[in-house]
């Protein structure tokens, strides 16, 4: 990682953390979700900086190295959007390739409805298209006991972490996620309650890995982070009608628990997703799982740069 270089950018009065390599004439955005960070995309930044392009990633606001907003609880999905034409701006890059996963596909589909002439494509992991309050998953249709309404309730999540070191709830939450079904605990259970202490980590995600997210998150903590995404979710983001006209690739791991969210395989195969991105190909990975960036790198990284190859004549 040795060629990945550090530095911070000032985005809306906020001191943004942001890792970048390769110095090609063409730029590639990375998203992170959650637990992730801008380590996530390690392996895709060095190979697309090998391909010829200028990768870049950051820690969104509140997260990692990157400072908090003076008010977490008031932060929403609408600061991610500044945050990805900030770090553009600042870096001197008209046009972008945004790469998004998890809850960092939709500040990459945000952008890409209302700013499209600074996107020249969409790569998503494991989220088709949505933004806040314009989803195909059928919220009401999950078990009150699954994660994400656990996190939504203000002081929940807060008070399960609290229980634990950093790096055990990193940790336990990676260990979750690599799963195909859903999380959901019991009345008597909160969610760091799910993974037994004995499991170890996937065979693809190393203890000096876990070290690195473990650094990043105790520099930060999760108070911005449970805010964004779990507690704005709901939020209107105020856009009617919207269309990504840009290139678009998403991947699906067929083992990423997210196809189980109600309404959402029904959404991705029956290509209902295509009436948003016209210009959609879809992927499905068969071994692949939530975190198929860092579990298959070098299948995701074919795939990433033959896109990208692709759309930069």
């Amino acid at each position: 990682m040795e060629q990945i270089q550090h530095k911070h950018v000032e985005v809306g009065g906020l001191k943004l953390h942001v890792a970048e390599t390769g110095t090609g004439p063409k730029a590639v955005l990375f998203l992170h979700g959650f637990p992730e960070i801008w380590y996530s995309w390690r392996h895709q930044m060095v190979a697309a900086a090998a391909a010829g392009y200028r990768a870049i990633a950051f820690d969104f606001r509140g997260y990692g190295l990157s400072q908090h907003p003076p008010e977490p609880e008031k932060a929403s999905f609408g600061d991610l959007v500044v945050d990805v034409i900030g770090v553009m701006d600042c870096l001197g890059i008209n046009k972008a390739f945004l790469v998004g996963k998890d809850f960092g596909a939709m500040p990459a589909f945000h952008v890409a409805v209302v700013h499209p002439e600074r996107v020249s494509g969409v790569i998503t992991l494991g989220i088709p298209f949505s933004l806040p309050g314009v989803s195909a998953i059928q919220m009401h249709l999950l078990p009150k006991g699954f994660y994400v309404q656990r996190w939504r309730e203000p002081g929940r999540a807060e008070a399960d972490f609290g229980r634990f070191d950093v790096k055990t709830v990193i940790r336990n939450i990676y260990i979750l996620f690599c799963g195909s079904e859903l999380q959901v605990a019991s009345d008597d259970q909160e969610i760091m309650d799910l993974v037994n202490p004995s499991t170890p980590l996937p065979p693809w995600f190393t203890e000096d890995d876990l070290t690195v997210y473990s650094s990043l998150y105790e520099n930060s903590g999760f108070r911005t982070a449970l805010q964004v995404p779990y507690r704005t979710l709901a939020e209107d983001c105020g856009i009617t009608d919207p269309k990504i006209t840009a290139p678009g690739l998403l991947i699906m791991g067929e083992k990423d628990y997210a196809l189980k969210l109600p309404g959402l395989e029904g959404y991705t195969r029956s290509e209902k997703v295509k009436e948003f991105m016209p210009n959609l190909e879809i992927i499905f990975m068969a071994e692949g799982n939530h975190f198929v960036q860092e579990q298959l790198p070098e299948q995701v990284n074919q795939l990433l740069i033959t896109f990208l190859n692709k759309h930069s004549t």
